[in-house]
């Protein structure tokens, strides 16, 4: 599959919102992504009022105060950016 196939009007995101332990992005096709803050750093260390700044461009959700962004297709396929580490769980 190419990167083309990915950017279709039917993935391209519709809303975009955080809360502190997801970022959750529903698709113009109906879907709903669910992500963990961890897996983007960026994310994950900035505050609520940095993270409710969210722009949605065609192919992906991108964080203006941050100069972060992240794509629909590296949510759908799970991939997580550099330097994410799962945090420890507490036993």
């Amino acid at each position: 599959m190419t990167s083309l196939e990915f950017e279709t009007e039917e993935m391209r995101p519709v809303s975009a919102v955080c809360d502190s332990l997801f970022v959750y992005v529903t698709l113009a096709d109906g879907r709903q992504i669910r992500a963990p803050l961890w897996w983007y750093p960026f994310l994950d260390k900035a505050s609520a009022a940095q993270r409710a700044e969210i722009e949605l461009e065609f192919s992906g959700v991108w964080w203006p105060e941050l100069d972060e962004g992240v794509s629909v297709k590296a949510l759908l396929l799970g991939w997580k950016a550099p330097g994410a580490t799962a945090p420890q769980k507490v036993a």
